[in-house]
């Protein structure tokens, strides 16, 4: 291309003999015999470099994806319905997925596991980072509802089981943020629709059994799990914490022997001495790092 010959010439010193390269001393051109068949290598050359250039214009065919299954959307060679439900779980409760864009391109994620295993008109998964009105009037109606729950901790969140107890209106919504920590952080306070309904989160004492993705501290859970014990406490029924958590253990299980190793938490080894990067120094990072060490929730 232009732009390459361009870097290849600039830095030839003015003055230079055609054809002679940079290792040429003073008259070496005359003892190899005159400068005709330097210039004709010279020719030579530049008819190659032209050659290779054109390389760049042939047109790149995209890389083919493997066959998804139609409904665990894992490849099919490596698919998973074997250890979904036969038929989607019975449940009352809709559930909304709020998912982060990035999520949607990650070959490990569970929210098409978790929607596998439900009914199409109860598990719906929203896209994207912000969301009004406009954007979504679904979405908004939904939070504007008495009877609708979002999952997300907090200091101002109740702990759903003490919650359901107390509660005039039973919840019929719950509302799960699908992305990172800091994704879903994002997501929560950038939209004020995601305030209005009541906040609730899990006090459960259970490890997140998907180990082949690191998570902030012990407690920290993935979607799946998330909607997984949700779902069983509001549907007052274990069966289903059991049934969500099959697929996973499976996906996990799977990685596992075919060379994933198993990603231990950012607590379990900033406690131990472990953590392989060294400590931010950005203040606040740094806080955050403290707070897991210390087992403080942030």
């Amino acid at each position: 291309m232009e732009p390459q010959k361009e870097a290849r010439t600039s830095t030839d010193p003015v003055g230079r003999p055609p054809g002679a390269s940079r290792s040429q001393r003073p008259g070496e051109e005359e003892q190899q015999g005159g400068g005709a068949p330097l210039a004709a290598a010279a020719v030579d050359a530049e008819a190659d470099g032209a050659s290779a250039d054109g390389l760049w214009e042939l047109p790149v065919e995209p890389a083919e994806r493997r066959p998804e299954c139609s409904r665990c959307s894992r490849p099919q060679k490596v698919c998973l319905c074997p250890f979904l439900p036969v038929h989607p779980l019975h449940i009352s409760t809709h559930l909304y997925i709020v998912q982060h864009p990035a999520e949607e391109s990650k070959v490990l994620r569970t929210v098409p596991l978790l929607a596998a295993c439900l009914p199409q008109d109860k598990c719906k998964v929203k896209i994207g980072r912000r969301f009004s009105e406009e954007r979504d009037p679904e979405l908004s109606t939904v939070c504007r509802k008495s009877d609708t729950l979002i999952l997300y901790p907090g200091a101002e969140a109740a702990n759903l089981e003490e919650f359901i107890l107390d509660s005039p209106v039973y919840p019929s919504t719950i509302i799960i943020i699908d992305g990172t920590w800091s994704q879903a952080k994002d997501i929560f306070y950038k939209n004020s629709l995601f305030r209005l309904p009541k906040q609730v989160q899990l006090k459960t004492s259970i490890s997140s059994q998907y180990v082949i993705r690191t998570q902030p501290t012990n407690r920290c859970l993935s979607t799946l799990e998330c909607a997984a014990v949700a779902l069983s406490i509001l549907e007052k029924n274990n069966y289903i914490q059991e049934t969500l958590l099959r697929p996973l253990q499976a996906l996990c299980s799977f990685q596992l022997q075919h060379g994933a190793q198993i990603r231990l938490s950012k607590e379990h080894l900033l406690k131990n001495g472990l953590y392989p990067k060294p400590m931010p120094k950005n203040k606040r990072k740094l806080r955050k790092m403290e707070l897991l060490m210390n087992s403080v929730k942030i």
